[in-house]
């Protein structure tokens, strides 16, 4: 009798879904009281921190506002499923301009939930258009949902990397100015970003300028700009920036000097640009001509095909 009930039930599927969410979600939520219990927080300041941080993403987050609990439970799950995976996603986070309080495990296991949140809709339409098949297809719509933010940040990443790579020469053309005028590379700095501080290259070095009047060295702030970003371009520009300050140089001349090099090298991404774009319209081209001749003699052909059926 109950099996016949439950194999007549129009949606039993969903409900076993419905139940599995609500099993795991009362799990982390049990798991995390157990934590927050446990854990003694009285002078670590690295709990301190953690605090801090926690607290800014749930002021930015919505998702980690509400689901705080499983999100870190996630970001536990992620961090040995993972492993190979993390370093590439924190690159992305720190050159697409996100906030520096996110982990990658952790951002990761937020767009699985938003992934698993959309996946019961995603059920329901296959369900709705093609039936029993469109199960998979929305199982499936899960899985590239998570595929497609990942997509999502790298692409917000290299178009930011892009957009600073741009704008960097005009900011190591200003700082030549300023310095050889007779103001000092903090000044100059200083200077430099506010007149960028919309842009993403002023946010970077506004980030430098930051770190340096903490106390951090000079090459210590470029240091860690160079790794935030983790573009080759960059790190070749900032690498050369810090073996002056190593050697002496001045950094007026330096800065002339990696102005004219980016300069170069846009001038050459660009020409490499314009040669491939040939290459690239090819295909339409042949195909838009074929359309064309298809336009055009198409009337006459189906012409001559029916004047030859009537006959």
């Amino acid at each position: 009798m109950l099996l016949a009930q439950s194999t007549s039930s129009p949606f039993p599927l969903l409900q076993v879904i419905a139940c599995v969410m609500l099993a795991m979600g009362l799990f982390v939520l049990v798991r995390a009281v157990q934590n927050a219990v446990a854990d003694d927080p009285d002078g670590d300041d690295t709990w301190r921190h953690d605090q801090l941080r926690i607290a800014e993403l749930r002021r930015r987050s919505l998702v980690y506002r509400f689901l705080q609990p499983l999100v870190v439970g996630l970001g536990q799950v992620n961090r040995r499923a993972f492993r190979d995976s993390l370093p590439g996603i924190l690159r992305d986070i720190q050159a697409a301009g996100l906030p520096r309080f996110w982990t990658p495990q952790e951002y990761l296991g937020t767009i699985q939930i938003l992934a698993a949140i959309l996946t019961p809709a995603y059920i329901y339409i296959g369900l709705d258009l093609a039936g029993p098949p469109g199960l998979l297809g929305g199982l499936a719509a899960g899985p590239a949902t998570v595929w497609l933010l990942r997509r999502r940040l790298a692409q917000k990443a290299a178009l930011r990397l892009f957009r600073i790579k741009q704008r960097l020469p005009f900011l190591l053309d200003l700082l030549t100015l300023l310095m050889e005028a007779g103001a000092t590379f903090l000044q100059s700095l200083e200077e430099s970003v506010a007149e960028f501080r919309d842009h993403p290259v002023g946010v970077e070095f506004g980030r430098v300028l930051s770190e340096i009047n903490m106390g951090k060295s000079r090459i210590g702030a470029l240091e860690a700009m160079r790794d935030r970003l983790d573009d080759p371009e960059v790190t070749s520009i900032i690498g050369s920036i810090i073996q002056g300050e190593t050697l002496g140089t001045p950094l007026a001349r330096l800065f002339r000097t990696q102005a004219d090099v980016l300069r170069i090298k846009r001038t050459q991404r660009a020409e490499t640009i314009a040669g491939e774009a040939g290459v690239k319209m090819l295909l339409p081209s042949v195909l838009v001509m074929a359309a064309t001749v298809l336009i055009i003699l198409g009337p006459f052909v189906l012409s001559f095909i029916y004047v030859d059926l009537m006959e």
